[in-house]
């Protein structure tokens, strides 16, 4: 007897997952949205900064779906690379502060258009992006003028697991959730080899 697929837990608003659906890229800022926003500076520099497991397995996830997920930070550091190098994040523009322009790039290199993406930011910089995608996202850490030109304002802060709720949106918007939590808990079917 073939077992039930298993029941999602969650559940999202059905005008954000309609938005979600044209989604084909995530742009993701780093600092307030990937952290929790604060710098750790030494004499040599920035040494360190902390990610959150959850929004890594989102990225992950999400890449794996077909979404490709794309880094533009204001900052560039030894330990953001690092990062975006384990989680397979090879569309990224680092240390720019004028995101527009690297957008358009990353979006033109996969023949996407604005209405193709989600941007998540969380402060003036990332503005450009937000007011461009199909979908804008901020966590609620975020500066007040972007979450009021956010579609969704993520229950979790930055650097706290927002991330990891968007990617969840956006998997099930394109009905790639109850598969991935099905392989998750081991109740997949398997596929015949070829």
């Amino acid at each position: 007897m073939a077992s039930a697929q298993p029941r999602p837990a969650q559940s999202f608003d059905p005008a954000l997952l309609l938005r979600a659906q044209a989604v084909r890229m995530l742009l993701l800022d780093v600092d307030g949205v990937l952290t929790d926003g604060r710098l750790f500076f030494g004499a040599e520099g920035e040494v360190l900064k902390a990610f959150h497991t959850l929004d890594g397995h989102g990225i992950k996830l999400i890449a794996a779906a077909g979404i490709v997920p794309a880094v533009i930070s204001g900052r560039d550091s030894p330990a953001l690379r690092a990062r975006l190098d384990a989680l397979g994040v090879s569309h990224r523009v680092l240390g720019t502060e004028d995101k527009a322009p690297a957008a358009m790039k990353l979006l033109g290199e996969l023949g996407l258009q604005w209405s193709d993406a989600c941007a998540m930011g969380d402060d003036w910089p990332d503005l450009p992006l937000l007011t461009q995608a199909g979908l804008a996202v901020a966590p609620p850490n975020a500066h007040i003028e972007v979450r009021q030109r956010a579609h969704w304002i993520t229950p979790s802060a930055g650097g706290q697991g927002a991330v990891r709720e968007l990617c969840d949106v956006l998997l099930a918007a394109h009905g790639a959730y109850a598969r991935a939590l099905a392989r998750a808990l081991g109740t997949a079917p398997v596929e015949p080899p070829p």
